[in-house]
């Protein structure tokens, strides 16, 4: 099932993707259940927003293998996390902003777990049943202050720097997915979920037992290896195995 968020005539809905049309909902992130109200609207008269307004973005450095050894960072021993604030959210087909005298800004594709309800010490083997889906993800980010600033905080967290979309997933299995990311019409990363380091339980897990998750909010799970950065003009799009593509474009500010 596909949920996603968006603009009808200038009020805000929650529905379900069903072939070509937008099909309301009530809001998944209040209710237990979903329910389906008499509402249908014909999906290209919808504008599709950001599928959840997060409270916060957990987001996991070095989570896969591959792009470890890229980095040539020995695998950490428990999961590496920073915050990306709400106001860098943007959804599909909105543009990504260069900041102003930014040296280098990458790409970077992920898959997204969208929590459905309050999470706080959460065991592993329970964590499924705070999950409402999976949604495609872009951790974009300005390489250069990385390295400079030695974390993550200023780098990640510039306006348009977490695009998210185009709706969230219910129905995957998020252990095997293969994860692109395509830069003007290329192939430029790939990766898979199977070469996580940290499983989509573990991070939950962890992740609740240090801050308590809400609904709507949102871990990225890390990029595999083939990073890369961005210039004004480019078309850039992740795209998850089971779930959609989310599609951004790029400019300067």
């Amino acid at each position: 099932m596909k949920i996603a968020r968006a603009n009808h005539r200038g009020v805000e809905k929650f529905g379900i993707i069903e072939e070509t049309y937008f099909h309301t909902i009530t809001d998944p992130f209040i209710n237990d259940f979903i329910e389906k109200t008499k509402e249908i609207i014909k999906l290209d008269e919808v504008e599709l927003l950001p599928p959840a307004k997060p409270s916060k973005i957990v987001a996991v450095g070095l989570n896969y293998k591959s792009h470890a050894e890229e980095m040539k960072i020995p695998l950490p021993d428990e999961p590496i996390i920073f915050l990306k604030p709400s106001t860098a959210v943007i959804g599909h087909g909105d543009y990504i902003i260069l900041p102003k005298h930014y040296r280098r800004v990458d790409y970077e594709c992920e898959l997204a777990v969208v929590i459905g309800k309050k999470a706080k010490n959460v065991r592993e083997d329970d964590s499924n049943r705070y999950i409402l889906g999976y949604t495609c993800f872009n951790d974009v980010t300005e390489r250069y202050n990385q390295k400079k600033d030695g974390q993550w905080t200023r780098a990640k967290s510039y306006d348009t720097f977490a695009p998210m979309g185009p709706w969230i997933e219910t129905e995957c299995n998020p252990k095997s997915l293969n994860i692109f990311t395509i830069l003007n019409g290329e192939v430029v990363q790939e990766g898979n979920t199977c070469d996580l380091i940290f499983s989509i339980e573990k991070l939950v897990s962890f992740i609740s037992g240090i801050m308590t998750l809400l609904p709507g909010d949102v871990i990225a799970t890390g990029t595999p290896a083939g990073i890369g950065p961005l210039k004004d003009g480019d078309k850039v799009e992740i795209k998850i195995e089971n779930i959609g593509i989310l599609t951004n474009f790029v400019k300067k500010s």
